[in-house]
């Protein structure tokens, strides 16, 4: 059995008398993609917002190889090898794509401010790697012609795969990925579903993501966690967690989701 990375007991999160999160629990394991899924207002995003830590839990435990991380400041977070990207892409417009990779990797930089300041030879050392670290993953997801482009120029399915590789510099262990295929059209998501792929083999990163297309979860996920109204429904393989009735409930206030979901299956 792989080592549990992750592990997740009995979170809850109260936005005052809202219970967003209710008591949630699972593990991920290293080396596997594990998906949340889940109809809109399930809770989804507000655990990726606790394990990432923009939000205190009310209650329950998050451990990170081997570490109880719910009260490590979300500053030092990336540092730990945790990273993720947003349903609402979170970059820095006006800055090339190479900048904003130049920036996650900076998660990592020791040079500190005097050497920087000074140009110092270790501060160049640090500069070389994190060019050779960002070349790499401009590499590995097709993004050399747009290396010297701003960001605020290029299309939307471009932007996610930059927000994509912004992460993926700062070197993370864990990856969260928050519905990575939204805003794509079907070739784009094609893509993501390499890319989430060649993540895992190629670099060894554990994934762990929310996503709404079935498709691209039953393509690329391990295990799935289905939630609804902050409580889980079913965990287990996506074609077992697609038939649970619990889950098939909860999507049916949607014919779109509902068509999607058997599709899938």
């Amino acid at each position: 059995m792989p080592e549990i990375l992750l592990s997740v007991k009995d979170l809850s999160m109260h936005f005052g008398g809202v219970r967003a999160v209710n008591g949630v629990s699972f593990d991920v394991r290293r080396g596997e993609v594990f998906t949340l899924i889940g109809p809109n207002g399930a809770g989804k995003t507000t655990v990726f917002n606790l394990i990432s830590r923009i939000y205190t839990p009310t209650t329950g435990r998050i451990v990170f190889r081997g570490r109880e991380i719910h009260a490590v400041p979300p500053h030092a977070i990336a540092k730990l090898g945790i990273a993720r990207t947003f349903q609402n892409i979170e970059l820095f417009e006006h800055a090339t794509v190479l900048q904003n990779l130049l920036i996650g990797y900076h998660a990592h930089c020791e040079s500190g401010f005097w050497s920087n300041l000074l140009a110092t030879p270790r501060s160049r050392r640090a500069e070389l790697a994190a060019r050779r670290k960002a070349e790499e993953v401009i590499d590995l997801l097709d993004l050399q012609v747009y290396r010297d482009a701003i960001v605020a120029g290029l299309p939307y399915g471009v932007r996610k795969v930059v927000e994509l590789a912004r992460a993926l510099c700062s070197q993370p262990e864990l990856l969260l990925l928050d519905e990575p295929s939204s805003g794509l059209n079907t070739e784009e998501t094609e893509d993501m579903a390499w890319w989430i792929r060649d993540i895992r083999r190629q670099l060894g990163i554990t994934v762990l993501m929310v996503e709404h297309d079935m498709t691209l979860v039953s393509r690329v996920s391990d295990r799935v966690l289905a939630m609804n109204q902050g409580e889980v429904l079913a965990l287990g393989s996506a074609a077992e967690v697609q038939r649970h009735p619990g889950v098939v409930e909860a999507y049916l206030g949607s014919f779109d989701d509902v068509s999607n979901l058997r599709r899938a299956a």
